[in-house]
């Protein structure tokens, strides 16, 4: 758990996401999804599952509104679970709230999907071994079938009590406008390297992890980025192994012509379809 997830990968670390209601939105991330709050400022929260590294913040710009159809931004973001029993203590805790949700075997992993209040997709996965994927010529093998729900929930019969404190941010999917420029911006400006495809959707990583980040077209192509107060996706993290890495990674996006902006302690930056990052060590 969490080889693909530290140095010298690139990573996802945090995912920070616009709400209509904050104080609904944190009751949710709590009761349902097992996070914990971190800290707390005007019109934003963020929440934790280990106590101290954030890993999703909340906010709620005052001219918020609700989420756009047929726009770039989140599809979902995707919460990794340290094992298969963890997996099973979620699920029969969804089960017991009754919340809606779908679920898939991917071959890579087993995953359940829902949504927040809002709209906001979420993955809550784990991974099968490393050693039990399948490559051929640089590629992995994943699948859409169905879950043995039946045999996860035998996994464990453990109390839920939240998120485990090992838990991390395993990958994003995102909704693009342009699948062959966005797959350049993550391939020779960010140093991600193709692993899977699907139709209108293409699957990256570094390290040979099944997918760090994924991009489609399924909204449509040329989609239009969303207004700037529309609940979704605000900005995510992308965690470099050194300083060095990351500034390799500045110069080949400004290669590409790609923004690049620093900040205090990041540098800022977005792809093709609008989708905002912040570059971290």
């Amino acid at each position: 758990m969490g080889e693909f997830h530290r140095k010298p990968n690139v990573y996802v670390g945090e995912v920070n996401i616009k709400v209509k209601n904050l104080e609904n939105s944190v009751a949710f991330y709590q009761t349902i999804i097992g996070l914990k709050v971190l800290e707390t400022a005007e019109g934003r929260v963020v929440l934790t599952a280990d106590g101290s590294k954030p890993l999703v913040t909340l906010e709620q710009p005052e001219d918020v509104i609700s989420k756009a159809d047929r726009t770039t931004g989140l599809y979902h973001f995707a919460i990794l679970l340290p094992t298969r029993a963890d997996l099973s203590v979620f699920l029969r805790h969804l089960l017991e709230a009754g919340y809606p949700l779908g679920a898939a075997d991917h071959y890579v992993s087993e995953a359940l999907y829902l949504n927040d209040p809002d709209g906001n997709g979420i993955e809550v996965y784990r991974d099968r071994p490393a050693d039990e994927w399948t490559w051929k010529n640089g590629m992995v093998d994943m699948a859409t079938e169905q879950l043995d729900a039946q045999g996860i929930l035998t996994e464990s019969d453990a109390q839920w009590k939240g998120l485990p404190a090992e838990t991390l941010m395993g990958h994003i999917h995102l909704h693009v406008a342009d699948l062959q420029k966005t797959e350049e911006f993550y391939t020779k400006g960010l140093g991600f390297e193709r692993v899977a495809t699907y139709p209108q959707a293409v699957f990256l990583s570094t390290g040979n992890y099944h997918h760090h980040i994924a991009i489609n077209t399924w909204q449509g192509v040329g989609a239009p980025t969303p207004p700037r107060n529309s609940v979704g996706l605000n900005w995510y993290t992308l965690v470099f192994p050194e300083a060095s890495v990351r500034e390799t990674a500045v110069k080949q996006l400004q290669q590409i012509g790609a923004p690049v902006k620093k900040e205090q302690d990041y540098y800022l930056t977005n792809d093709p379809a609008g989708n905002q990052i912040r570059l971290l060590v």
